[in-house]
């Protein structure tokens, strides 16, 4: 997608190496070539020129960014799984019939939006989860991001929303990443949930789709979902109620899903319980899935998982999971799962973006309480988790071609130091995090801007199935 990164009014930005840097007034029509797709350059000259408008692959960025310090004061050591607030969020508008078209990043907050929403009336939204990992040389890697947009856009379909494209929800992913890169966990410490949301924001009083409908995407870090961490989890089976019937939104992950949960489980958990299972509701004998998470069944070399019908949600971690569990040579079955066949098992786990893998320690059902595992992580279970996070930190071979390198923030970079622009802004560290403003220039306007030493901004990565911040 062409998108015009236009900057206001001939300004002036001011360097911080060798005096100001100033850039000549220019209208560059779109790139022609991926020379330098995903990739930015500038150095720093003496001479004085001004700049106003580019036309580039680009993303907008809002006005009035402060410039974050570097370093974070958190306790790396004891993340829960809760909101911390971060520096930036990424948003999007577009209308009722037509497609988003320009986003923005702008510090993370509250946002305005009128009582008669489609989304506070009707429950128009859908949301989709993510997390961005840390590696040990820098570079930051996100798991299978195309497959949370793809999702996003079947459930937009069943919800009757317009949707963000694969592109533009990688896009506005990596950029939100990127501008919060100093709340990402150290490796092996955490990681950096995301959380895109999709809603109706336009005021609606009839029962209708929304006019206008807001992407959104934040993010914060965090640690173990369950506070058992890996340590075996406690589910109870819930009978009376259900989270989702046939025909119904069960198969998106839209917001209504979640809210339907809340009582089952929070008397669940006053019991003691970790969390619920829940059956299906016509027969009320196969399971379906947990609150928040899928559900797996060990018997020996098979593993059995609830089959994707459109009442459960086709989660990303379990899609992944089944890749590793059949590349480790276990059979694996998606296929209707019965309560006596949990109730048998050697071993249960959940999956999720959240829990990643969660080993299961009891299940009670109808009163009856089964322990797998003498109340420790099961085999498989923990040989599936080092299996996938192995991946999804890129200390394994990535055969899936699953892992996204979503960049190197190592590298050194010239920084606009003083924000004149409406679109610019940088981290006091050096690290310049909006570099996405101009991506792809051909070979005269790159010409233009760099000398005979440019600088890099981003990189350029060849590897098949590896995605690049811009």
């Amino acid at each position: 997608m062409e998108t015009a990164a236009v900057f206001s009014t001939a300004a002036t930005v001011a360097g911080r190496a060798n005096g100001g840097l100033r850039y000549p007034l220019l209208s560059f029509p779109p790139p022609n070539n991926n020379k330098f797709r995903n990739q930015l350059r500038f150095t720093s000259l003496n001479s004085s020129t001004t700049y106003a408008n580019v036309n580039a692959r680009a993303i907008e960025v809002a006005s009035s960014l402060s410039v974050p310090s570097e370093t974070v004061d958190l306790n790396w050591d004891n993340l829960g799984f809760g909101l911390v607030h971060t520096d930036y969020m990424y948003t999007m508008k577009c209308s009722l019939g037509e497609s988003f078209t320009k986003g923005e990043l702008v510090p993370f907050g509250n946002i305005e939006i009128n009582p008669s929403a489609g989304v506070l009336n009707y429950g128009q939204g859908l949301f989709e989860g993510l997390k961005a990992y840390r590696k040990e040389d820098g570079n930051i890697l996100l798991f299978r991001p195309e497959e949370n947009a793809k999702r996003m856009m079947a459930g937009a379909e069943r919800m009757c929303m317009p949707s963000p494209s694969v592109d533009q929800f990688l896009q506005a992913v990596k950029a939100t990443v990127l501008a919060n890169e100093r709340w990402i966990p150290p490796p092996g410490k955490g990681s950096l949930y995301i959380r895109p949301l999709l809603m109706g924001s336009g005021s609606v009083l009839g029962l209708a789709p929304a006019p206008e409908y807001t992407f959104l995407v934040y993010v914060s870090p965090v640690g173990n979902y369950f506070k058992e961490g890996l340590s075996p989890i406690n589910l109870v089976v819930e009978t009376e109620m259900h989270r989702a019937t046939p025909g119904g939104t069960g198969g998106v992950k839209t917001i209504g899903n979640y809210a339907a949960v809340l009582k089952a489980q929070g008397a669940a958990k006053a019991k003691g319980y970790s969390d619920v299972l829940y059956l299906d509701s016509t027969h009320k004998k196969y399971l379906e899935e947990v609150s928040s998470c899928n559900i797996f069944v060990v018997k020996g070399n098979t593993i059995s998982t609830p089959d994707i019908k459109g009442t459960i949600l086709p989660g990303i971690t379990r899609k992944s999971i089944i890749d590793v569990a059949r590349d480790q040579g276990f059979e694996v079955f998606e296929k209707p799962v019965t309560v006596d066949e949990l109730l048998d098992a050697d071993e249960v786990f959940c999956t999720g973006t959240a829990v990643v893998v969660s080993p299961v320690g009891s299940i009670t059902y109808l009163g009856k309480r089964v322990t797998y595992g003498n109340t420790g992580v099961g085999l498989v279970s923990q040989q599936l988790y080092s299996g996938l996070t192995r991946l999804q930190m890129g200390l394994a071979d990535d055969k899936m071609g699953s892992v996204n390198d979503c960049l190197s923030l190592k590298q050194d970079c010239f920084i606009f130091h003083e924000l004149v622009t409406s679109y610019v802004c940088c981290y006091s560290s050096y690290n310049c995090f909006f570099h996405q403003i101009c991506t792809s220039y051909s070979d005269s306007i790159y010409q233009t801007f760099v000398s005979k030493r440019p600088t890099t901004i981003g990189r350029s990565v060849d590897e098949p199935n590896v995605h690049e911040l811009v």
